[in-house]
């Protein structure tokens, strides 16, 4: 027992014996090692053997720590969103995936763990604010022979880690260079009004897509997620100038669109009041046809009857003419007899009065006194016949006046 204070002796011998422990420990690190201790030579020559056998086994004991600190450096992690690239005497190996991995330890094999979801920045004609510029990168020349300042950024990652590791030297000097190439590309090309206003969509589209083919060609691993332009304009000597001419573009868009709004308000309306003439002028042509149609006709019914009777169809006619005549004028033709010379009262005012308040209705015929051979116009009224009362009246005056000449 260990708190026995007779543990280790016996018979009180003494401590027990180092050089034992030690031999039996070397014995038990050789039989898992594979080698087999040799026998003491002599009573003379033990105790060295021993003492050797105790250092050789120490040294072992080490040779296995040591290796077994050397195979456990060769594990590793790789964290979500990296890869790990390992390299055997520096040639690509493999490529592992998120996870607990184990490689040979170096310096037999050695592992690169690539960040592939950070995205990174890279800025084309600045550093950090739009306002320290970078001239020798912002100034380009466009296919009008003008000189424009773009500034823009660039995010990208990593989408092959072997070929960003082994194909770059530089990776955001690469993409830099790409951007600044791609980017006086598509300007050299375009037109200076379009680099300014309208084109900046597109041509952040086109030099995203050029970019990644200069990056494909040279495999470099990298993949461009944006392209934004974050400042188009003319170069600071100039930028007054061009600002009013950008102004002028804006006030002409505005103009064409209020145009544009007029134009939508009043043609819609011409042409519903074209379409309403255009209707009212067929029913008007439509009308005449018919009115010309009917005319006709009559004409031929008349001209039936006229061959039938001359006398009486020219009476007729001529009578139809009279009245319509006489019916939208002023005047009354009295019959004037040579032996009558008695003078004929005609209450003039009454006959007008009861002319302008019976014009909305029908025309009646004219009496038969008004239209016989040989009469001759005497005074003005109105040619509607005068209502029976009138004639009474009239009638009375006469008689009367009749009476006094006798």
């Amino acid at each position: 027992m260990p708190n026995d204070p007779q543990w280790g002796k016996k018979d009180n011998e003494g401590p027990p014996d180092l050089d034992e422990i030690l031999r039996k420990l070397q014995q038990k690190i050789s039989g898992l090692l594979g080698f087999r201790p040799r026998g003491p030579s002599g009573p003379a020559g033990g105790a060295p053997h021993h003492y050797g056998a105790a250092m050789g086994g120490g040294a072992a004991l080490v040779i296995v720590l040591v290796i077994a600190v050397w195979l456990a450096s060769g594990f590793y992690i790789v964290d979500e969103g990296k890869r790990g690239v390992v390299q055997r005497f520096g040639k690509y190996l493999e490529t592992t995936m998120p996870g607990a991995r184990w490689h040979v330890p170096y310096p037999v094999e050695s592992v690169q763990v690539v960040d592939i979801a950070s995205v990174r920045p890279v800025e084309v004609g600045y550093r950090g604010n739009t306002k320290n510029k970078q001239p020798q990168e912002a100034l380009m020349l466009t296919d009008d022979e003008n000189i424009v300042d773009v500034q823009l950024a660039v995010q990208w990652n990593i989408k092959s880690p072997e070929d960003y590791l082994f194909n770059n030297k530089d990776p955001d000097e690469n993409v830099r260079q790409a951007a600044e190439t791609a980017i006086r590309e598509v300007v050299g090309k375009s037109k200076m009004d379009f680099v300014l206003s309208s084109g900046r969509s597109e041509l952040a589209s086109d030099v995203k897509r050029l970019m990644q083919q200069i990056l494909d060609r040279y495999k470099t691993g990298i993949e461009v997620l944006s392209v934004n332009m974050q400042n188009t304009q003319a170069p600071d000597p100039v930028l007054p100038a061009f600002e009013d001419v950008v102004r002028a573009q804006q006030d002409r868009e505005r103009f064409k669109n209020e145009g544009q709004a007029y134009a939508n308000d009043v043609v819609p309306k011409a042409r519903g009041v074209a379409a309403r003439l255009t209707e009212e002028a067929n029913g008007y042509r439509q009308s005449l046809i018919a009115n010309a149609q009917g005319d006709a006709a009559r004409f031929k019914q008349i001209l039936a009857e006229y061959e039938r009777a001359p006398g009486v169809t020219r009476e007729r006619m001529y009578l139809d003419a009279m009245q319509q005549i006489l019916s939208s004028t002023s005047k009354i033709v009295v019959d004037k007899g040579a032996a009558d010379k008695s003078l004929i009262y005609l209450p003039i005012d009454k006959l007008m009065q009861l002319s302008s308040t019976q014009s909305a209705s029908a025309p009646v015929n004219v009496p038969d006194t008004t239209v016989h051979p040989g009469m001759q116009q005497d005074s003005t009224v109105s040619s509607n016949p005068p209502p029976t009362d009138v004639t009474a009246s009239r009638r009375d005056a006469l008689r009367s006046r009749d009476r006094e000449t006798r």
